[in-house]
This record gives C-alpha cells, structure tokens and sequence, in this order.
C-alpha cells in the first residue's frame, strides 16, 4: 500500500468508523476540511472504502433516480428483480415497497383524512402488506365502481383498507363499466353515486394501479369486463394503458375515445388533482402504459420493478429517436 493508499484508509476509517466529522479529522491531519472531502471521495472511487447497505427489499436505486430526474417523479421504488426470481414473491416484494411509502406518508395525514384505492395486483398486494393498525381514523374510498369477480375488485380492497387503517370504508354504488354512454350518464345523475365521485375527489392519496391492453396482462380480460377483441380493437385506436378505468394512449390522451365515455369512476383529469398518487405496475409488459400515463401526469409516485423499468427508458428514447 502507498502513502498515499494509507492516508485515504485513514481518513476513510476516521470518518466511517470513528464518526469523526471532517473538521476532526482536518485538524488532526493538518489539512483543509475540503481536501478531507476530496479525499474521501477518491477512497470511495478509488474501492478503499467499499459501502455496503443491506435493504431489506432489494431495490436498484440508482435507477429510482433516474426515473425521478426523467420524469420529474415526487419518488419511485423499483424492485431488483435479479433477487428475487420467483413471479410471487416479486408481487409480494412490489407491495412490501408500496407499503413502505403508505406507511410514511400516514404519519403525516390528519385524523379523518382519506385514501382513495382502485384496483389492479400491485395495488392488491400493497394493501396486504400494510400491517393491521397501521394509522387510527383514516377512511377508505373507491376510485372506480364495482368489479365483482376478482378479489382485487376495488371495494373489496377498500374495506380491507379501512380495516387496516382504523377508519370507516365507502362505497361507489356503480359498476365500474357500462354498455352504453347513455346508461352512465344516468347512473351519475344518482345523488350516491355523486356523493362517491365527490368523496374520491378529496382523497389525500391515491393507490392505483396501471392496467394494460396486452391480453397476458390485461386486468379488463381477467374480470371478463372486456374480451379479447375488445383488446384488440382498444390496440387498433392505439390505445396503451388505462388507469381507474380509463383508457389512453402513448401521449397520455384520453378524452375523445369512446369506452371511457361508458367507464364510473374518477376521471383523469380529477385524478391529476390529488396531490398523492401511487402507482404500482411491474413486468416489461407494462412499459408502453406507464410512459403513457406519464405523459399524461397521472401520478407521480412509482413502485414498479427494473424490468418495467428499463422498458419505459427504452419507450422514451425510441420516442424521442424517431421524433427527432
């Protein structure tokens, strides 16, 4: 080892082990608090000083950055999926990190505040990994009406949510899809369920999922809302992806295509307004409907996993690449 080699251990050692700060140990070398600094910078560069974290969920962080700084997220959680290769545990692991982040910003909501749940695995399996009496006095409400035939139906999850969180559960008294524009429209005229729109409105956070119109991963398939030619019809007007219901397309529109006009449940636009919203969606397949609801500013927490990941960097540099 050079001179130089032991003077980087020492400093490194000093401020690692010892807790010195940099002042301490500047004075002891006689040497600036800057050059400590620098120095302590290159023992790190240089793997004289090897850092090592154990997180109890392994995430790659340097890619949660990335995502952040690209799209201009208030936070993201991305799981690596290298450790964890069984399908299952993957879920479980996603909810455990959206869990994580539920749990901190309860701290801060006051007695009596909301959080506004739709459905969707991710959102599923982050419900039950919220322990029991994780808040006291925080109430549960749909985003979207009912389902019926999963257990990842929204009001399902929202009771479970009450449960856990010492509140009172609401209920959204409509079906989530409709046959026809006209069916809605009346449906929202009933003062319940404009009390239940209302209510989704003022949520202090929202958990919510990203479907997809990919059949292998299409919860609209799975709950046999829609079939497998609705999905491919959906895929010809180029739509991507669909949140509380609504569907939209790589650029984050919505507004203009017809299936939404037959979805109940809080609008995109409405959605935009709260100041909290999770989304949790993992697996490549979900790439194309995450960028889509970026662009739209659909939320701005992520939990998702590296593969997810890297395939929503990989949309955005192709999009770019051919726009330019």
């Amino acid at each position: 080892m050079s001179s130089n080699d032991d003077l980087l251990a020492t400093i490194a050692s000093s401020y690692y082990i010892l807790n010195q700060s940099q002042g301490e140990i500047a004075k002891r070398l006689d040497m600036s608090t800057s050059k400590v600094s620098r120095l302590l910078k290159e023992a790190r560069e240089r793997g004289i000083v090897d850092i090592r974290i154990n997180m109890p969920i392994p995430r790659d962080i340097e890619l949660e950055q990335r995502l952040i700084d690209h799209f201009g997220l208030k936070d993201a959680y991305v799981l690596k999926t290298a450790d964890v290769s069984n399908p299952q545990a993957r879920t479980n692991a996603i909810g455990k990190l959206a869990a994580n982040y539920i749990k901190r910003m309860l701290e801060s909501f006051p007695s009596g505040a909301s959080v506004g749940v739709a459905w969707g695995r991710g959102v599923h399996a982050a419900v039950t990994a919220l322990p029991d009496n994780a808040a006291t006095n925080i109430n549960a409400v749909p985003l979207i009406g009912g389902i019926g035939t999963l257990a990842i139906d929204s009001p399902d999850v929202t009771r479970v949510v009450a449960q856990k969180l010492g509140g009172r559960h609401y209920d959204l008294h409509a079906p989530i899809l409709v046959e026809r524009p006209e069916v809605k429209d009346v449906l929202m005229s009933e003062p319940a369920v404009q009390v239940g729109i209302q209510r989704a409105n003022e949520v202090h956070l929202a958990i919510t999922g990203i479907g997809t119109v990919v059949d292998e991963a299409s919860s609209f398939l799975r709950s046999g809302l829609l079939s497998n030619t609705d999905l491919a019809h959906l895929r010809s007007e180029g739509l991507v992806g669909e949140m509380c219901g609504h569907f939209y397309d790589i650029r984050g529109e919505y507004q203009r295509y017809e299936i939404n006009r037959r979805i109940i449940g809080l609008d995109l636009n409405q959605l935009k307004r709260v100041e909290l919203v999770m989304a949790v969606a993992y697996g490549q397949l979900k790439a194309e409907a995450i960028y889509g609801a970026l662009q739209g500013q659909f939320f701005n927490v992520l939990v998702t996993d590296d593969g997810a990941a890297n395939g929503l960097l990989e949309v955005d540099r192709r999009i770019v690449e051919t726009a330019g």
